[in-house]
Parts: structure tokens; sequence; C-alpha cells
């Protein structure tokens, strides 16, 4: 028996032939249980005291690498990241039980063992089977050469054998938990209160972006996906009075796709009461170097072309002069047909559909974004960005916002929140014209948001990350970041 398939078709068929002798005999191929009392790292970890002591194991996992000598049986047992070679011996296990193995299991198959320790003569260490019992039949044969495989569709498609077959990938499902479970847990230990909000919206708010729509058949109405992390629901919070909320879940926004942007991804979003944006740089300073020394047990990164180190000092970039420093452009002065010809002049590509003042900001700022490293902030936003942000004291024209700016992407926003009914009231109005004249990103307008905020709202700042921050840290694409990313279906040619 060998991991190298010459016809996965017919040896599919000679499975299923396999699976037919076993229930015949009677034997369940896939029982509810096993036993399993110890994971294959503890056994790996303690190797030289078991092996002294003699004592049996009971461990489970993956057949790989199946390989028969006669009366003797060579294989590797798999159990999460840990492969252990195992040996079976006609002598110790009797003829029926080592013709079972022979003629019935092959490599992919799931078995547990009962086993002790035992070193080769080439020194590896090993376990002796003494027993085993079939956990689950495999039908079809693990691929021949999956890390050589060259077509990413197929591997994210079949994602679970790319996590099989690699250690790198198997590590990354296991750092994202860490990213989330170090920002849950640096959140929760300064007194905020995890909560969840609607996913389903029938005002899509929150930011500026372009929903999903579905419809809601109890209700007889259409609604949204959500494309913030509860941004609304959460300033409701504040306004019942609780001081600090966050939600770490899935967000949908229906635009384009690309290495650093999804529809279907993470966000974590905060909410702090009588807090403004520049305490919330300092506490999200904090919360970036934790996750990333928690997750990845440093804070210094290559990412794309950038030397990133976390532990420096975090600088301050100015939205203004950054822009007019990078492009010559005033954006507080210019007019929309200025920065339209600074783009084109540039080689800046950018959506003519519902194109505006605003749009043509953003999209100049993010020219100038690629090339700065950070870490850092970026504060001195144009208020025309910033619907939901309070003004500026100094200057209306502004926003108290601020962006984490590393490796040339915008990895976090925050702003001191706007808690004026009434200016709230003039924005969305402002945003409804964007709308209406063709902006599929600009906010809708929350009425009952709106309201809440008549109620009263103390000073607040809020801030939001997603799953783009690790995947910088990964210096991977947000796509090959995400376990199971979405896919479009196979179709049979």
């Amino acid at each position: 028996m060998s991991e190298i398939i010459s016809n996965p078709i017919n040896e599919r068929e000679e499975r299923l032939k396999k699976l037919a002798a076993l229930k015949a005999l009677p034997l369940d191929p896939y029982p509810a249980s096993a036993r399993r009392e110890v994971a294959l790292a503890e056994v790996m970890a303690n190797f030289p005291k078991l092996l002294k002591s003699g004592a049996k194991v009971y461990v489970a996992g993956r057949l790989r690498g199946v390989r028969s000598h006669g009366n003797l049986t060579f294989a590797h047992l798999q159990d999460g990241k840990e492969l252990m070679q195992i040996a079976l011996s006609k002598k110790d296990i009797g003829d029926e039980l080592y013709k079972r193995f022979i003629k019935l299991i092959d490599t992919g198959d799931f078995i547990a063992i009962q086993a002790y320790c035992f070193e080769t003569h080439k020194g590896e260490p090993s376990l002796m089977v003494e027993d085993w019992q079939l956990l689950s039949k495999s039908l079809r044969p693990l691929p021949e050469k999956w890390h050589g495989l060259s077509d990413d569709e197929e591997r994210l498609r079949k994602r679970y054998l790319d996590i099989m077959f690699n250690p790198d990938v198997y590590e990354m499902v296991e750092k994202r938990s860490k990213f989330w479970n170090a920002t849950r847990k640096f959140l929760a230990d300064r007194g905020f209160l995890e909560v969840e909000t609607p996913v389903l919206e029938t005002t899509a708010g929150g930011a500026d972006a372009k929903p999903f729509i579905t419809f809601h058949n109890a209700l007889n109405i259409g609604v949204y996906l959500r494309i913030s992390m509860g941004e609304l629901w959460q300033k409701k919070l504040m306004v019942a009075g609780f001081p600090k909320t966050f939600e770490i879940g899935r967000q949908f926004r229906n635009e384009g796709m690309d290495a650093e942007h999804l529809q279907d991804y993470t966000q974590m979003e905060f909410y702090w009461a009588y807090a403004n944006y520049q305490d919330g740089m300092k506490l999200v300073e904090e919360m970036y170097k934790y996750i990333a020394q928690e997750s990845f047990g440093t804070m210094k990164f290559k990412i794309k072309d950038f030397d990133i180190n976390l532990d420096q000092k975090w600088e301050i970039y100015d939205y203004r002069d950054t822009v007019k420093q990078y492009t010559g452009v005033d954006i507080l002065s210019a007019t929309e047909e200025e920065i339209k010809a600074k783009l084109d002049e540039l080689e800046v590509k950018y959506d003519e559909k519902g194109f505006n003042i605003t749009r043509a900001i953003d999209n100049l700022w993010k020219y100038c974004r690629k090339q700065i490293a950070g870490p850092g902030f970026l504060v001195g936003v144009p208020i025309t960005v910033s619907p939901l942000a309070k003004r500026d004291e100094n200057n209306p024209d502004l926003a108290q916002r601020f962006q984490v700016i590393i490796a040339g992407s915008e990895l976090g926003n925050g702003y001191s929140e706007l808690n004026d009914p009434v200016d709230q009231e003039s924005r969305f109005l402002e945003q409804q014209k964007l709308r209406e004249a063709g902006d599929e990103e600009a906010q809708m307008h929350d009425h009952d948001f709106v309201e809440a905020l008549e109620y009263g709202m103390p000073p607040t700042c809020g801030f939001g990350m997603s799953e783009r921050v690790f995947s910088f840290f990964m210096n991977k694409s947000a796509r090959e970041c995400q376990i199971f990313p979405l896919m479009k279906p196979k179709t049979d040619k």
C-alpha cells in the first residue's frame, strides 16, 4: 500500500469493495466513539519516560504512508500537526488482525490503536501496535503531490487537503484563532462587554459600502446583510448607558475582491464612552502590540516590501499635509475636476459611476497611502469622507478621526463619534443626495438612529479593524488567510 495513486477512480472502487467486506465481517467502519486517551503530541513529548516504563498508550489519527514487509507493516499516524511512526507485527497482534489490516485498511483511514513505545534500529521514536480499531474508512485516496499543486483555485476549494498536507496552512488556522482570542481578551480585561447585534438590517448603516440584499419571508420585507459590526447598534448601547462594548463577527460588503478585500469577513468594533479619538489611538496602539505578541510571538514583520516594527514609535500622519506632499494637491481647496485631473495624471484607476468630490479625495489619499510604511496613525481626515465622526473643534472641515497605517494600507479606523443628532441628520441627508446621484457606497439615512441620539449619547470613541490586520501580519492575501474562502461552484465540463 502506498500514497502514490495511479488511478483515483479505480482506487475508489477498490475501497468501496473493502468497505463492503468490512460490513460483512460484520465490522462497523464508522463507529461513534473511540478510545483515545492522549494526543500524539503528548506521547512524543513524553516519549523517553513512556519508553522506559513500557506503559500502554491509546492514541488515534489518520494513516499515512503504509508500507508492508511480509509479517511487519510500518505506517505513520497523523494526529493534528503531529506525525509518528507505528508498526504492526503479525506475531504481536495475531494472524487475523494483521491480515484484516493488510487487506482492508488504506492510507487515509482513521484508526485508534493500543500501543507501547519503542525505537527502531535507526533510533526513530515509534509505537508498536498491540490492538487497533477502524474509526473511519476513507473512500478517496489522498493526492500524490499536493505540495506542488499550482492551481490555487483547486487548493482553496479543497482547503481540508491543503491544511492536511501543508503545516504552514495548519499553523495559519491556529494563529487566526489566537489573533481573535487575543483581541477578545485584551478588550475584556479592560472592561469592555462583548455584545451581539443584528446581522439582518432594514437599513444598512455604519459604513460606506454596498450591501447584500435579501428577503425576509416571515416579515415580508427586504433586508440587508450588515456592512459594519453593529456600529449604530453599539452606539444605541452607549445611549442605553453601557460604558464599553465590543463585537467580533462576520460582516458583508457586495463590492470588489482583491488581495485586501473580501465580501464576507470577520470584523471587530469597540465603543468607549467618555473617551475621544486621542484616547482611542493610545488604546489601539497598545492593543495591536498585544495581539501581535500573543499571536505571532513578535512585533517585527515583513509585509509586502516593508519592514515593520510595531514596537517602534508610531508616527502621526496629517491627511492634508500627506496628500499635498505626495501629489501637490490641497484637498481642502481643490475642486473635483482638479483632483480628477491629478488622478488621471497619476494613472490612478477609479469608478466613474457615482464619482464625486468625496470619492475623488478618497482615491487620491489611497494613492499616497501605498507609499507609507508605518506603523502610525492618519489624522486630519476631511469631514466629507467621515459622515459619522465628530467635527474637529478647531477646524470644522476636519473630523476627529484616526486610521491605523501599516505597510501602505489602512488597518483600522476610529473616531470621536458624532453624538449631535442635528448634525447627524444633516449629514445623513447629504449622504442620501450622493446615493441618489449614483454613489452606491454612500450611507443610508437611519431615522431610528437619529431618534436614539436625540435621547442623548455621551462622548464616545469608536474603532474597528478587520481580519485584514491578520492577513497583513501573515504577509498573505486576505483570501489566503480565510479558512474556507468563498469559491464559485465547480461546474462539470
